[in-house]
């Protein structure tokens, strides 16, 4: 009988070549990015612990690292730095700020410290805007694709953060919204950010340097009603997730849990291959059963956990939490970097001349324009003080905080 014999080697030889070939360029494929394996997150087939640090107040600014106590969001203190300097001024003063805050110098450092990650919070309002959908921002990805690619030059990962979401997702300062999380109640707000998240998503696809999003930060606050509210989360980031899936099949996403990214349980079955449960805790015991529920989950659901904040602490508090953390084989990531005049960081930054005018400027009535006028303090005490800060802000400017850097089990030089 002739024809093709399936069993002679001779024949099969070349098709085994080709799939073996094919199986090979896949593997390479899936190995360029940082995935996730059962209970862990993975990088050419071995498990890798995240060891990194936060970007907080850099594309974020929040109230508290600024000793503001009034204005505690970045809409807020965009007021008081108006209020001193005008709308042109404020303008250039942000962008110096962004461009100053976070260079080269201080990934560098980061890397050097011993951490092999980053997580960048930031506001969609660099991308969109929401009074006014249809307009793009092309500043965000200027500047995530510029610390991106120093992040590439020294070997670090990068999460991306939402910290700041459309309608905000929060309900506190640290979303820059409207004291409601009204993100779960507005259907044109969740497709702003499922469009945001897809088009952030096509623009990093093929870049391997970034492990995955991080699609909100801390939704829901303990202060509102969470029973009602907490069942909109994981519809919320199905839609998101299923936006980004449309573009891009190589990242890991971070599913943070309601009130503050602590509440599991408003997690049902994992519904995404690439997925990363994610928890922050502050001002807790560092015991084990501080975290248990989170390791409960992970081994319940096989999936990983990653702490995505913790900090603002004692040395002590930190080193504790940190071995707990590596003990579970949970993977951290502490706040903040960077912060004005304090050792609960990895950097300080020195207060600069006059900037207690500033602060009591902050700090005063300023609910009427005459109020305005009687509080502000000299153009010279303004010019110094601010210029003073963003010239303070630069790396080389900068204090170590060499306890924060022994606490977290990284080099200090």
């Amino acid at each position: 009988m002739s024809g093709l014999n399936y069993y002679n080697p001779r024949v099969l030889f070349p098709f085994l070549i080709i799939f073996s070939f094919l199986g090979h360029m896949h593997t390479q494929a899936q190995e360029k990015f940082v995935s996730v394996y059962g209970k862990d997150i993975i990088y050419n087939g071995k498990p890798l612990l995240l060891k990194g640090i936060n970007l907080g107040n850099w594309l974020e600014p929040e109230g508290y690292m600024f000793k503001f106590k009034k204005a505690s969001s970045t809409r807020l203190i965009n007021e008081v730095i108006s209020e001193l300097l005008g709308p042109e001024k404020a303008n250039r003063f942000w962008e110096t700020f962004r461009n100053r805050y976070i260079t080269n110098e201080d990934i560098a450092f980061i890397k050097n410290s011993g951490l092999n990650s980053i997580r960048i919070p930031f506001d969609y309002r660099l991308f969109i805007s929401e009074s006014h959908p249809g307009i793009n921002y092309d500043t965000g990805f200027k500047l995530l694709d510029r610390v991106i690619d120093w992040c590439k030059e020294n070997n670090i990962w990068v999460i991306l953060d939402l910290h700041c979401a459309p309608g905000g997702q929060t309900g506190d300062n640290i979303d820059n919204g409207w004291g409601y999380p009204f993100l779960f109640e507005s259907t044109s707000s969740q497709q702003l950010t499922a469009d945001l998240w897809k088009k952030i998503a096509d623009h990093y696809k093929n870049e391997p340097a970034v492990i995955g999003y991080d699609l909100l930060n801390e939704p829901i606050a303990p202060y509102f009603k969470t029973e009602k509210l907490n069942k909109q989360l994981e519809p919320v980031y199905k839609k998101i997730i299923s936006a980004i899936r449309e573009v891009d099949k190589n990242h890991i996403v971070f599913l943070g849990g309601a009130q503050w990214d602590s509440n599991f349980k408003v997690f049902g079955k994992p519904f995404d291959s690439k997925s990363v449960y994610t928890f922050h805790k502050y001002w807790s015991d560092t015991t084990q059963s501080v975290i248990q529920e989170y390791v409960d989950f992970r081994n319940k659901n096989n999936v990983p956990v990653w702490l995505g904040e913790s900090g603002e602490n004692t040395d002590k508090w930190i080193s504790s939490f940190k071995n707990l953390l590596e003990k579970n084989n949970i993977g951290w990531c502490f706040w903040p970097y960077k912060k004005l005049d304090s050792s609960r960081g990895m950097i300080s930054i020195n207060i600069p001349a006059d900037y207690d005018s500033v602060i009591t400027f902050e700090e005063s009535p300023r609910t009427s324009f005459e109020e305005i006028r009687k509080a502000m303090p000299s153009n010279q005490v303004i010019k110094k003080s601010l210029e003073g800060f963003l010239e303070n802000i630069k790396f080389n400017n900068c204090a170590v905080n060499k306890g924060y850097l022994k606490a977290l089990g990284l080099k200090s030089k």
